[in-house]
């Protein structure tokens, strides 16, 4: 809106030095007295002349008092006001300047003194009121930034400025509120915060005059504003079936929730008298007449209409046809329910939203000829009956503000015919153009036949007596939308307006809670007739062909929980059969979920991202409603850009998505039925993962040492530990011998392994995030660079093995979890430190799976460890710290496996360790250390590179190396052994090709 106009000066001689000076101000005001004429060739140097008096007064502000005592002397703001109503060539140009020096000018003062110098002499209100050229977009933008500066300066001590009591006259309010329908957005906005920053100052003379002056008409223009607003928005709804035009959407309905917080924050500021003008415009012009009467069923046509009663009138009959209502505007249901949604969602003004509550839940077809009235007596003083009409209003708001200000009315926030709004008048003006369709119709009357007539009668009559039988159309409307035999179109909405209604601030659950209790003509109630359509949803949605979207899943399922809350007595309000039906809905979903239990290479990758986003992921509905696909059909393609949890799935990998997710939501809410804790979700156990710079103790553990080489080619030495279900990176820890940090953490499941072609002592590992939705960046991808080739072979086979084994442990774990037949009696696997025990078969009750609980207790006590052992420092004492399973990985059979020989396979073959192992123990400490460059030669000669030399690697681990007389090369100290061949590494427990191993 602001273009960059490019100032130019004239001749400046004599211009003081001092830029910033009282000198400079008065030479300035000499230039100003030089030309009061604007002309094409001084307009430049006035412009500039402008900008420098705004600098120099707000450098005066704080610096020197006399230069705001010469700008009140000189009255220098009288030359600004003579400058703006000059008529001239380049007045523009310089208003653009004048109105920006002004707003720098108010926004930069700090000195309340200087403040008020300048309000003084009423010189603000006339700039104010001066009837600028606003074709120009920079003239208006900088105009309203003025008034909105201005408006931040308002406090119960500066409103006397801008407001005159006796002269009922407040320029500031009257003038900015004119431009409450700019076609500019960023106007619209400035009004808004101009507006209700004047609402805020609590003087009553004020508040007095814009209830009594402007509330009526402002408000009645500002609703009817809104209502074009929606009509257009119901519109693009209409024609844009095929999501072409979701931008155009997605701007109506974020104006329109900008028009509801508006509205949200002046009700919010409780003046009682102008929350009474606007709750009733609200309420009866634009709500009931046309979100609610778009609720009804849709009427004949109006020429129908007029056949219908003209044979009334012919046959002697009564019949009762409003052609009035009939030419009233309406939306689509689907937009009445998004609307009223949001209504509830954003507003919480006790009378409004409790009144609108009660025509909802209560109300029928006689509040469009009664209005509300009688519910808002119970907050506000007795209410005229108000019939409610939504219709443009008489006179616009700028010529309603320049007659009604010179009037006085006291009780003018009361709706009457000076609010400007004449509900009445639409229907009237389509009645007379209406009237050429009359006669023609009486004249078709003459030949139409008995049978026809009858016929005619039956079916112009056959909708209003069905819609007059309903005891609460309004609230049977919106249940019935909860039908998903097609699909959740309405469902979705009229689930968000019960939700939104059931969690409003402003109405009382226990009014709302007894209005659902009363008796239908059934013999149930409400609330009874909800829950079963509840079910019905969550019943569809576990189908394996349901159209049913997520986000519908898990609002019914919310809503569920909600009325079906525990009582007094600790008992949740819901029948047997009831939960019978949500029970059988949950194991219906389980046998849908089975049939994707297939691939484990994406299964599991999907199952945990979907667990992992249902926990992550909050039920927001005001969020939801923001999001403007909702209004459109159902779609399945994930071109359109929306979120999965809103649109049908589509094609197989999305239709397991869903079916997990479904599983998850409704397995959690039987839990919570059952009072039962989640047990066996998520499949890891946090607890029990190694985490980053963990401490852990790596004696008796398998290392391999290697070299990490990033993708920046940057080094580091580390070493490889291998875990039932991690990949850890071990850096040794320089104060504690024997134990080591981790540096980095992977899930073994999402390692990717490949060999080196050139190298055969390299491997190029990627360690992924995990999932298959998210982004593929992985955590870890670098080139591992080992001694020699054997090593490089067995942690390659290690990481494949137990890369399978990892992920074999976790689809057992689902198998078990969704109860699929032959998996309930499979062994036991380690998962993470823990014994997963399977059950004796399948249960057959609802709550099998939920009340099944697995059996946890360590793999190894730590009193009998094994090589492959570690354990994480909890704390500084180490004498008593816990202990973590850290990946054996012994079982692999075959020869494959290149074996990592260890002391504990010696020590079980030897006659004194089978009847009583001896337990690890870090009592045994090393006899000597050999020198690093000393463990590198030994390393080179596979023979010498002996399993019981665990002192080299230790001495590698911990870089405490220290100098010692050198002995054989080929003796090394075992720290475990108990004889004398084991404490020297004899011939015995070597082997050719062995591999290091502490």
């Amino acid at each position: 809106m602001f273009r960059s106009r490019s100032w130019f000066g004239g001749p400046w001689g004599g211009r003081p030095k001092n830029r910033l000076s009282l000198e400079h101000l008065k030479y300035l005001y000499s230039i100003l007295e030089k030309n009061t004429t604007v002309s094409e060739s001084n307009r430049g140097l006035l412009v500039e002349s402008l900008r420098c008096i705004a600098e120099i007064l707000i450098w005066g502000d704080q610096h020197d008092s006399l230069v705001f005592d010469f700008f009140l002397e000189k009255n220098m703001l009288s030359y600004f006001l003579h400058i703006m109503r000059q008529k001239s060539g380049g007045s523009s140009f310089v208003c653009v300047q004048l109105l920006q020096t002004l707003n720098i000018l108010f926004e930069n003062i700090r000195n309340e003194t200087s403040l008020y110098y300048l309000l003084s002499n009423n010189h603000v209100n006339s700039i104010m009121v001066h009837k600028f050229d606003f074709s120009d977009e920079d003239v208006m933008g900088y105009y309203i930034l003025f008034l909105k500066t201005l408006s931040l300066k308002l406090n119960t001590h500066t409103i006397h400025f801008f407001y005159n009591e006796h002269t009922n006259d407040f320029p500031l309010y009257t003038e900015a509120i004119k431009f409450f329908n700019h076609p500019e957005s960023m106007v619209r906005i400035a009004v808004r915060t101009i507006s209700l920053n004047v609402y805020k100052v609590q003087n009553p003379s004020m508040l007095r005059f814009i209830r009594d002056k402007t509330a009526a008409p402002y408000f009645s223009n500002l609703v009817w504003f809104i209502g074009k607003h929606i009509l257009e928005l119901d519109t693009c709804v209409r024609t844009d079936i095929d999501h072409q035009s979701n931008q155009k959407l997605s701007n109506l309905v974020a104006e329109h929730l900008d028009h509801l917080h508006y509205l949200s924050d002046i009700l919010l500021l409780e003046i009682k008298d102008l929350n009474a003008v606007l709750t009733e415009h609200l309420l009866h012009k634009l709500f009931v007449p046309l979100y609610i009467f778009s609720l009804t069923p849709a009427p004949p046509p109006p020429s129908l209409a007029v056949v219908t009663q003209n044979l009334a009138a012919v046959l002697n009959r009564n019949v009762d046809i409003d052609i009035q209502e009939m030419h009233n505007p309406r939306v689509s249901s689907i937009v009445a329910l998004f609307l009223l949604s949001l209504v509830f969602l954003v507003v919480s003004h006790a009378p409004l939203v409790h009144a609108l509550a009660w025509v909802i839940l209560n109300g029928d077809h006689s509040v469009f000829k009664e209005g509300a009235a009688e519910i808002l007596n119970s907050y506000v003083e007795h209410r005229e009956v108000v019939v409610p009409g939504f219709g443009e209003p008489n006179e616009s708001l700028e010529q309603a503000l320049d007659t009604v200000t010179g009037q006085s009315s006291s009780s003018s926030y009361a709706l009457s015919e000076d609010s400007g709004v004449e509900s009445s008048s639409p229907a009237t003006t389509e009645l007379d153009s209406q009237a050429d369709a009359v006669e023609a119709e009486q004249i078709k009357l003459r030949n139409i036949t008995d049978e026809e007539k009858q016929l005619l009668q039956k079916s112009s009559s056959s909708t209003k007596a069905d819609f007059a039988e309903m005891a609460k159309p309004f609230l049977d409307t919106v249940l019935h939308a909860l039908d998903c035999t097609e699909n959740d179109y309405l469902a979705l909405l009229s689930l968000c307006l019960i939700y939104a209604m059931s969690h409003n601030r402003g109405i009382k659950n226990e009014w709302f809670e007894q209005v659902l209790a009363k008796s239908t003509r059934g013999a149930f109630s409400y609330k009874t007739a909800l829950i079963e359509h509840l079910l019905n949803i969550i019943t569809q949605s576990s189908q394996p062909s349901s159209r049913i979207r997520l986000i519908t899943v898990e609002i019914a399922l919310e809503l569920l929980v909600t009325f079906t809350r525990p009582s007094s007595d600790d008992s949740r309000c819901i029948t047997a059969a009831q939960q019978d039906l949500l029970f059988s809905a949950r194991n219906q979903s389980m046998v849908v979920l089975r049939n994707f239990y297939r691939s484990e290479d994406i299964f599991l990758d999907l199952f945990e991202d979907e667990y992992n986003e249902m926990r992550k992921a909050q039920l927001n509905v005001e969020f939801l409603c923001m999001d403007s696909t909702i209004l459109l059909p159902p779609t399945g393609t994930p071109l359109t850009g929306i979120n999965f949890t809103r649109r049908l799935p589509c094609g197989e990998v999305e239709k397991a998505r869903r079916a997990i997710r479904v599983y998850f939501l409704l397995r959690r809410t039987c839990q919570k039925f059952l009072n039962e804790k989640e047990s066996l979700l998520p499949l890891t156990n946090v607890v029990n993962l190694v985490q980053v710079e963990n401490v852990l103790d790596l004696n008796n553990s398998d290392l391999i040492a290697c070299t990490v080489v990033a993708k920046d080619s940057s080094k580091q030495r580390r070493f490889l530990v291998i875990d039932a279900l991690q990949l850890i990176l071990v850096e040794p820890d320089a104060k504690l011998l024997g134990w080591g940090v981790a540096k980095f953490v992977g899930f073994l499941q999402d390692v990717e392994v490949q060999g080196d072609k050139d190298d055969s002592r390299c491997l190029h590992i990627t360690v992924h995030r995990g999932g298959v939705t998210h982004n593929r960046t992985p955590l870890l991808s670098a080139k591992f660079l080992f001694d020699d080739h054997i090593r490089c072979m067995a942690a390659k086979q290690r990481l494949t093995k137990g890369r399978s084994k990892a992920r074999q442990k976790k689809m057992y774990q689902i198998a078990q979890l969704i109860e699929i037949p032959g998996q309930m009696d499979s062994p036991v696997y380690a998962v993470g430190g823990t014994m997963v025990a399977s059950s004796s078969g399948g249960s057959g009750n609802s709550s099998g799976s939920s009340s099944r609980s697995s059996h946890h207790r360590p793999m190894f006590s730590t009193a009998n460890r094994v090589p492959g052992f570690a354990a994480v420092l909890r704390g500084s004492n180490s004498a008593g710290v816990s202990r973590t399973q850290m990946a054996p990985n012994r079982s692999i059979e075959g020869s494959e496996e290149i074996p990592l020989e260890d002391f504990q396979h010696s020590r079980n073959n030897s006659p004194h360790s089978r009847g009583n192992p001896s337990p690890a123990s870090r009592s045994h400490t090393p006899i000597r250390v050999l020198h690093y460059d000393q463990l590198s030669a030994h390393s080179g000669s596979p023979r010498e590179a002996s399993l019981g030399g665990t002192n080299a690697l230790l001495s590698q681990l911990n870089g405490l190396a220290r100098e010692v007389p050198p002995t054989q090369s080929s003796e090394e100290t075992s720290f475990i052994g108990s004889d004398g061949n084991e404490a020297t590494g004899g011939s015995e427990g070597r082997r050719r090709g062995a591999i290091e191993t502490v």
